[in-house]
């Protein structure tokens, strides 16, 4: 849509609402009237489509605060479709081509010309017609820095207990050689493209535009005549740092990490991107881990496992703890040691589940075989099986 056709059209009037309707008044007028004549409740009807259209606009601008009073201001000066100038500015109505003035100067000659209005009235209401949203002044544009993906091996027990570990990033940042302008003489040009602000508009139908980097400028918003030999123009460098980075206690394998602001520095006052962090974790040798719980497995006796009795069991990091073992214990079983397992986020640990496996002696002597041989005979009728078979045939 031109500047023209904006200034011409009465949004007021499109939805529906009087000029001095509040906010909440002009949502639900373009809600009803959304409605009521959206494409899909109105399958086929072209009249209904362009309806919806014209909605839409009237709804992009006055639902808008900035834009509203952008365009009040603006249709306070052209309501009728030309500038009218005041007494003395050459005497007459002068009827000037709206694009002629705001391209940036009138034609027609006399004081009621757009050299008064200095670089022309495109300028002034530049918020209003950029459908991005991006002004159409030359001031540049803040840009954010890039994010930064890095990896980080960490051993079982630092990823438990969280550690601070040094990593060396390369990433983009403000050249040194032409201070980030991109220019070899530090004097780069506004882009005359998207006028600096890094971005041009590009209409969707319905009444909606999107916005794309600045082909020319590569969203920069600066163009320059002598780029830069070691950024080529672009402002940026590869930059290489240290930095220490926390890594928060209880942190799993394959975990990925985000650190708001660590990124690379951003452009013209913006601010720097975030850092990502992915975690891998080496196998300890006698824990495992399963979620905020440790894992350990302990070997005992079958003396221990059938009698009962107490067991020293390890931890991570910390003492020993003592677990009593019921007689009848089978193989295979886990007990809880509570609060001895991984951080949680909340600061509280996990347990430590400790799983029994009953060892089978490999080499007896005589008096642990003739013990044995002993206990055999004095359990001969027991049959541990019985129940399986017994099962297996009622299946």
């Amino acid at each position: 849509m031109s500047t023209k056709d904006f200034i011409e059209k009465d949004f007021y009037k499109v939805l529906g609402v009087p000029k001095d309707a509040t906010e909440a008044e002009i949502k639900k007028a373009y809600r009803k009237l959304a409605r009521e004549f959206h494409p899909d409740a109105n399958k086929g009807n072209a009249k209904a489509e362009e309806r919806f259209k014209e909605i839409s606009e009237a709804n992009d601008v006055l639902g808008d605060p900035k834009k509203r009073k952008e365009y009040d201001e603006a249709r306070a000066l052209f309501g009728n479709g030309g500038f009218r100038p005041g007494p003395g500015a050459g005497g007459g109505n002068f009827n000037f081509d709206l694009g002629d003035l705001f391209g940036g100067g009138a034609q027609g000659q006399g004081a009621g010309g757009a050299g008064g209005f200095g670089g022309g009235i495109g300028d002034v209401f530049g918020g209003l017609f950029n459908r991005g949203g991006a002004t159409t002044g030359t001031r540049t544009q803040p840009r954010r820095g890039q994010d930064i993906d890095t990896e980080v091996t960490l051993s079982f027990t630092e990823a438990v207990d969280g550690a601070t570990v040094p990593l060396r990033m390369t990433s983009q940042a403000p050249c040194k050689a032409c201070s980030g302008t991109g220019d070899a003489n530090g004097t780069p040009r506004v882009c005359p493209t998207c006028v600096g602000t890094g971005q041009v508009a590009r209409g969707s139908g319905g009444g909606f535009s999107l916005t794309d980097p600045c082909p020319d400028c590569k969203g920069r918003g600066l163009i320059s005549e002598n780029p830069c030999e070691i950024c080529k123009g672009s402002g940026r460098a590869k930059s290489s740092r240290t930095m220490q980075v926390r890594i928060p206690a209880g942190v799993s394998d394959n975990q990925r990490i985000r650190l708001r602001g660590k990124g690379a520095p951003g452009e013209r006052g913006g601010p720097s991107g975030d850092l990502y962090v992915t975690v891998h974790v080496d196998a300890h040798p006698v824990f495992g881990r399963k979620e905020d719980n440790l894992t350990v497995t302990v070997p005992v006796t079958f003396a221990e496992a059938a009698l009962g009795g107490e067991v020293k069991v390890p931890t991570l990091g910390g003492p020993p703890v003592t677990l009593k073992l019921p007689p009848g214990t089978p193989n295979g079983r886990t007990m809880r040691a509570r609060g001895r397992g991984a951080v949680r986020k909340d600061g509280t640990r996990g347990d430590l589940l400790v799983t029994v496996e009953v060892t089978v002696p490999q080499d007896l002597s005589g008096k642990a075989r003739d013990a044995l041989e002993a206990y055999r005979e004095a359990t001969a009728g027991e049959d541990p099986r019985a129940e399986l078979f017994q099962a297996a045939k009622g299946a």
